[in-house]
């Protein structure tokens, strides 16, 4: 388990290596940076959300100590403003994103409910444990890389090398060690696959409970469009879509497919204040000196983030 000690001897890492004080952790040259800017990485949403789910610690943490059924936007915005303060914050608030995370998971603690897979009932789970934590990361990782190949080119096999170097310092933030991970880009490849073969990823009654709500739940309004439902279940592994009870019709596929050609065709022509999202663009005028993010940039960080500015200290 990661307790505070740890946290911070990762973060003393982070410091000695990071771009600088209002660059942040990664900067504009980075990867990182290039992947994580593209609102097209919400296409992996869905996916990253339900290979989370998948594993039963998570499912039953969130279950039990979620907001996601009474506030679904509200979490999809908590999970966007720690990512985003942790990418593209300056370095002070991406390390106080980080504290706040791990003190946020140190107070989600139980017990399995039931038997799932290879996790007994009334055995303990602890959001802050490292087999967690590397899962949920990994998921970060792989599906932003994944959303941004679907419609833009694809990265050389040197930049993956690079953005999963980068992806370790990411990893830091969570309080996760060099030895916690991967070495390189085959290893952590080879890391997601044995984990989607494994029966460590199973599907929960809550897991199935949640997924449902959140995708064909009693809210229409909340509800995603039917295109975005069959690409998420088309992203998941085959086990894994048959667990959450996914079925793919040909209209399913054929509404996925339509829907990348247009994205596909549209998503590269757009100008960058509509293609990049808030928490960037603030990054940038950060760097640019501007006092404050202008109102266009304050507009995108509400849809993203649920707020006006990222790069200010938020209660909790």
């Amino acid at each position: 388990m990661v307790v505070e000690s740890d946290l911070e001897l990762a973060l003393d890492i982070v410091r000695a290596n990071a771009a600088g004080p209002v660059a942040g952790v990664f900067g504009p040259t980075s990867v990182t940076w290039q992947i994580d800017r593209e609102a097209v990485i919400f296409l992996g949403a869905g996916r990253a959300l339900l290979l989370q789910l998948a594993h039963p610690w998570v499912a039953a943490a969130i279950a039990e100590h979620s907001k996601t059924f009474a506030d679904p936007i509200g979490r999809f915005h908590r999970t966007f403003d720690i990512v985003f303060a942790m990418v593209f914050g300056s370095l002070d608030r991406a390390l106080l994103s980080s504290q706040q995370l791990h003190r946020r998971h140190a107070m989600i603690v139980g017990q399995m409910p039931q038997t799932v897979g290879p996790f007994a009932a009334g055995s303990r789970y602890c959001a802050n444990d490292i087999p967690s934590l590397r899962w949920v990361h990994a998921t970060l990782v792989e599906t932003a890389l994944m959303a941004h190949d679907l419609v833009l080119p694809q990265l050389s096999a040197g930049e993956r090398e690079r953005y999963w170097a980068e992806s370790r310092t990411f990893g830091a933030l969570f309080g996760l060690t060099a030895d916690d991970l991967p070495a390189d880009w085959a290893g952590f490849a080879a890391y997601t696959a044995a984990m989607v073969q494994s029966d460590t990823l199973t599907v929960s009654p809550a897991a199935r409970e949640i997924a449902t709500q959140i995708f064909s739940g009693a809210r229409p309004w909340l509800r995603p469009p039917r295109w975005y439902r069959a690409l998420t279940a088309s992203l998941l592994p085959e086990r894994l879509r048959a667990g959450f009870g996914f079925e793919l019709c040909e209209r399913d596929i054929r509404s996925a497919d339509n829907a990348l050609k247009w994205i596909r065709r549209v998503y590269p022509r757009l100008p960058d204040r509509l293609r990049y999202v808030g928490p960037y663009q603030e990054a940038q005028a950060r760097l640019r000196g501007e006092p404050q993010p202008d109102w266009m940039t304050r507009c995108l960080n509400r849809a993203w983030i649920g707020r006006p500015r990222m790069d200010q200290r938020r209660k909790g």
